[in-house]
């Protein structure tokens, strides 16, 4: 195990700075790893493939081969020292539950795990894990309501409510939108806007929208879809 010593002195200077371990470094780990070092997150990248680990040194903070079923492992890589880890396991199911189960022992204090489907999701929740996500599932929700819609971007905000970008219909041109009434006619709230290449701003009552602005609404999912059809 001495070969893990250098790491594991790296990865506690990295825990002290805020950061994030992310295990697991298949599509989902590497696209979750790369867009919080884009933020600003140092981020401690695990997975068991060589090949992943070369390809993304020098991408993030630190990025280590190892076994992350291993308890010896993780203590030597001081992953119990770090208060998110982020288990992105997805192809071998026993591995990730094993991770997670060795990171609630180690008594991380926030864990998110990936889930490929219910069954390997309701076995991370009732091990305690913080946070189960289903990406492939999550997505492939937000295209289908896209697919189906006029909204230029939609967003699920939690079962029922969601956000979507779409654009001012012309029932609310040239008028502020305490005239027109959003949220009485429609159900929905109009959260923000942008006029044409400008930048976003927060909507206020007296905002007054124009032909060819967006805007993002928020409401029930029903009622915000049914706004985005306007023209």
């Amino acid at each position: 195990m001495a070969k893990f010593l250098s790491f594991g002195q790296d990865a506690r200077r990295i825990a002290e700075a805020d950061s994030v371990a992310v295990i697991g470094l298949g599509r989902f780990g590497t696209s979750l790893a790369l867009e919080l070092m884009a933020s600003g997150t140092e981020v401690l990248g695990v997975d068991g493939d060589e090949e992943i680990v070369q390809s993304l040194n020098g991408q993030l903070t630190q990025v280590v081969r190892a076994d992350a079923t291993r308890l010896d492992v993780l203590e030597q890589l001081a992953i119990g020292e770090f208060d998110r880890v982020v288990v992105a396991i997805g192809t071998d199911i026993t591995a990730s539950i094993l991770t997670a189960s060795l990171l609630l022992q180690l008594r991380v204090p926030v864990i998110w795990a990936k889930a490929v489907d219910e069954r390997h999701g309701a076995v991370l929740e009732q091990l305690g894990v913080h946070r189960v996500v289903y990406p492939e599932k999550d997505m492939g929700r937000r295209v289908a309501h896209l697919v189906r819609g006029a909204a230029a971007d939609y967003l699920e905000i939690d079962r029922g409510y969601a956000m979507v970008k779409t654009v001012a219909p012309q029932s609310l041109h040239g008028i502020t939108l305490t005239e027109a009434a959003v949220r009485g006619t429609h159900g929905v709230t109009i959260a923000a806007f942008r006029h044409a290449h400008g930048d976003w701003h927060n909507a206020q009552a007296d905002t007054v929208l124009r032909d060819g602005d967006a805007v993002l609404v928020v409401g029930p999912t029903t009622k915000v879809e049914r706004f985005a059809q306007l023209r």
